[in-house]
């Protein structure tokens, strides 16, 4: 497979009132086209900035890129202009499914007309009637446009499972489960063709056994069009349901990267065989990782999980680990095997 995305050596900071904050130091990772990445790691250690890095949206004036690269498709997203990104990539090259699916709907309007404006800027059908370099809000909605954008919705609508489409076009968000909703977002990502969908949590909000429905879903029709996904987790679980590799972080450094298979039953760095430790067994114990996350404001040298590690030398608090290995990389001095 061809490589779709590449992030290299990105490091991003916030600026508060507390100090500066090393959200993202030197975070490396690629997906391939149509392949399905697993972002996981305990809650703060930057998997959300680092999907807003991607989408470019990261807010200003508080965030600040510091160093590295995002090449999608062989452009440079972090050379682009602004305003480039958000008429040519974002929402149309790359769509994102957000963790809550009821606070990204207005609640005044109906889906379908929420869904007809996501398609008046995004459809892929305005770079075929030669009027995709224009902003929507200056062109009227071609009634040719709107007729096959609506037949388009209705359609993956279908293929989400929703119960009667064209009647759930007529409702209004709040009349609808957390379910729905969430199948609905899936089929807004889809909907403009998009190379690559960002998945922040996208199943966090919902109960065990919709979400079990909503990843199946996913899965099946990112496979079927061959949509390559970052798909941003806390949960081993989700990840092992949906993902072909999985990329581990924490506290701002990424760790580990291995092919699904690999990843569950020969963990290479210590903080990932401490995280695969850390669910649930049979017996009903469960096990923690001893210590404390780092605050990110002043953060350990070298390797961040040092402090953590039962396996650390003076050489993990110097420096931070080269990647060793080819299709399953890590980032340790001291790993558990070697990277394959």
């Amino acid at each position: 497979m061809s490589e779709l995305l590449a992030v290299r050596n990105l490091a991003v900071n916030y600026h508060s009132e507390r100090g500066l904050v090393r959200a993202l130091d030197g975070v490396s990772l690629e997906i391939a086209r149509g392949e399905v990445v697993g972002l996981v790691g305990e809650s703060g250690c930057g998997k959300s900035t680092l999907a807003r890095a991607i989408l470019g949206v990261l807010p200003v004036p508080a965030a600040e890129v510091r160093a590295g690269e995002i090449r999608f498709g062989g452009q440079d997203l972090l050379g682009m202009d602004a305003s480039d990104v958000a008429s040519r990539i974002r929402g149309r090259r790359i769509t994102f499914i957000p963790q809550d699916p009821f606070g990204s709907f207005n609640p005044l309007f109906t889906i379908g007309q929420q869904m007809l404006d996501l398609m008046h800027w995004k459809s892929p059908r305005r770079e075929e009637t030669g009027r995709g370099l224009w902003p929507a809000v200056l062109t009227r909605y071609p009634r040719e446009q709107r007729r096959q954008d609506r037949a388009a919705i209705v359609e993956i609508l279908q293929a989400a499972q929703i119960p009667d489409p064209e009647q759930a076009l007529t409702k209004l968000p709040h009349e609808l489960s957390g379910g729905q909703r969430q199948r609905i977002m899936i089929a807004m990502a889809l909907l403009p063709k998009p190379e690559l969908i960002i998945a922040d949590e996208p199943t966090t909000a919902l109960d065990v056994t919709i979400q079990a429905q909503i990843l199946r879903l996913l899965h099946r029709e990112v496979k079927r069009r061959q949509v390559s996904v970052l798909f941003t987790t806390h949960d081993l679980g989700t990840a092992w349901e949906i993902c072909d590799r999985i990329v581990v972080m924490y506290a701002g450094q990424e760790v580990e990267a291995a092919p699904n298979a690999v990843f569950f039953d020969a963990p290479c760095h210590p903080y990932t065989a401490k995280l695969l430790e850390s669910l649930p067994r049979a017996d009903g114990v469960v096990k923690d990782i001893p210590g404390e996350i780092p605050g990110l404001i002043d953060p350990p040298p070298g390797c961040r999980f040092h402090p953590r590690c039962d396996h650390a030398t003076e050489v993990c608090a110097a420096t931070r680990p080269p990647v060793t290995g080819m299709l399953h990389t890590v980032r340790c001095h001291h790993p558990l095997r070697a990277a394959s």
